[in-house]
């Protein structure tokens, strides 16, 4: 019966094997190099043999057609696509088209007027971490945001113009955004 260093150890000398395969150019050593993009494989016999690949395998995935759809812009069908930032669905038609939309973008909220320069509308965005907030559409001149999504409702407390919904324990509920009220009452069911 084989231990369980045992099983470590035949494991360690398949990782040895992938790690000293030989180039398929020149029969000399791959060795693990990394750059600015990452780790990769390269020939130990470069700048001679300039063979190298990449240290692990992405899956790509193909363009495939969405059937019964179309593209609001010009009609052709649109396509699940894979790019540089992720999965995406976009047209088929692309360079002529290039409409796309991405399928884990925030919904658009309803139309509701910035409370603080009154111009603007408050509009969902996604900051470089991926979270999304509220932000009046009239930046950089007002710098009004919100990190829950806006209602177009008047505080019954303050008189603010707008109410945020938010997940509380009692159930869905509309709060006064102002620091200094406390307002807050369940959301009528619709």
């Amino acid at each position: 019966m084989a231990s369980p260093s045992d099983s470590l150890f035949s494991l360690h000398e398949h990782a040895l094997e992938r790690e000293l395969e030989t180039c398929p150019k020149c029969q000399s050593k791959l060795q693990i190099r990394s750059s600015k993009s990452g780790p990769f494989l390269g020939c130990s016999g470069y700048p001679k043999c300039d063979y190298s690949r990449p240290l692990v395998q992405h899956q790509n995935i193909d363009t495939q057609v969405i059937d019964d759809s179309s593209c609001p812009d010009c009609g052709k069908p649109l396509a699940v696509k894979s790019g540089r930032y992720g999965i995406f669905i976009g047209c088929t038609g692309y360079p002529q088209c290039s409409f796309h939309e991405n399928p884990n973008a925030a919904p658009e909220p309803n139309e509701v007027t910035c409370p603080q320069c009154r111009k603007g509308e408050l509009a969902a965005r996604t900051n470089k971490y991926g979270k999304s907030f509220y932000g009046c559409s009239n930046y950089p001149k007002c710098k009004y945001v919100l990190n829950y999504k806006p209602v177009a409702q008047a505080c019954a407390q303050c008189g603010w113009p707008v109410l945020v919904e938010r997940k509380m324990a009692a159930g869905l509920s509309l709060v006064c955004p102002q620091k200094t009220c406390r307002f807050k009452m369940l959301k009528p069911s619709q």
